[in-house]
């Protein structure tokens, strides 16, 4: 077994201070009073302090387990989750709504024992939190729904959705080696561009993660796909190895190639981009949803 790589210096993390940190302490505070769950504090993001000081949390919904099994996910991996909690969007409304948050990103696991994918489920999740805090922005960071775009076109149907999320995870030649047999960077653009075209009013939005073999010309012509296939918001970050069964950590790029990167981006017309090593999928996404609408660029803590 090959031994972890040292985490470099650069991902050192400051805690807010002033109006920043009354709100996270807030937002923290009915967590966990109200015995609620997040990604943020589910998958030990390095930035919750930052996104939960800003009014932003993201939720996941449609169970714990996933039925695919990513080499870089440390979600656990089931043939036959159990059934959809029907008290699940009504739940997932109260939670947003106690906590106080601007912007809600809600994440799923993929569900292909669905015949829908989840679609429907997700749907109901998104109209139940946007009923109950109509003032709450929303974002869906969706599963490929195993490539059903009637699924998709269900799904999208007048949603009140602020960005449609789904993540490409890698570069093209690293699938067979990142992702689940059922995943492909092609069904992803697919999904993507689909949802381009049925929602040309709201943001398209995909991530790649860094460290995992590609190199940074792969990265490069990645972006150049996704933008070709209507994606306006990017970020881009270090992948970190969850657990001795996940793919390792080929490589950090300093700072200053995600830097490179950012700019690229930009130069190749990516309403907002977020690109740093501390940088994950639904960083600061109520800043960058304002930044895809002509808002001052995220800042990343120095790193651009």
């Amino acid at each position: 077994m090959s031994k972890r790589k040292r985490l470099p210096k650069w991902f050192a993390t400051t805690l807010p201070t002033g109006t920043a940190r009354v709100r996270y302490l807030e937002t923290s505070s009915n967590v966990h009073e109200h015995g609620l769950h997040t990604v943020c504090e589910e998958a030990k993001c390095p930035n919750v302090h930052d996104c939960w000081g800003r009014g932003t949390a993201t939720f996941m919904v449609a169970g714990e387990v996933c039925t695919r099994g990513c080499r870089f996910c440390a979600v656990g991996t089931v043939k036959a989750p159990p059934a959809l909690d029907p008290h699940e969007p009504d739940e997932l409304a109260e939670a947003v709504a106690r906590m106080g948050l601007n912007h809600a990103v809600i994440t799923v696991v993929n569900r292909d024992d669905l015949p829908d994918g989840g679609a429907s489920h997700y749907r109901d999740c998104i109209l139940a939190v946007s009923q109950r805090s109509p003032e709450v922005g929303l974002e869906l960071l969706c599963s490929d729904l195993d490539g059903n775009l009637n699924a998709l076109a269900a799904l999208l149907d007048d949603l009140p959705l602020r960005v449609f999320a789904h993540n490409v995870e890698c570069v093209p030649r690293l699938d067979s080696v990142v992702r689940d047999p059922r995943a492909s960077f092609e069904q992803s653009l697919a999904i993507l561009r689909e949802a381009r075209r049925l929602r040309p009013d709201i943001r398209i939005k995909s991530s790649i993660m860094v460290g995992i073999g590609e190199t940074d010309e792969e990265v490069t012509q990645a972006m150049h796909m996704l933008r070709e296939a209507g994606v306006s918001m990017i970020t881009l970050g270090q992948y970190l190895q969850p657990g001795d069964r996940h793919l390792p950590v080929d490589r950090f790029p300093e700072p200053a190639q995600f830097r490179r990167w950012d700019l690229e981006a930009r130069e190749m017309g990516f309403d907002a981009v977020a690109s740093g090593p501390l940088v994950r999928s639904s960083y600061r996404a109520g800043l960058l949803w304002e930044e895809s609408r002509g808002g001052q660029p995220v800042l990343l803590g120095g790193q651009t």
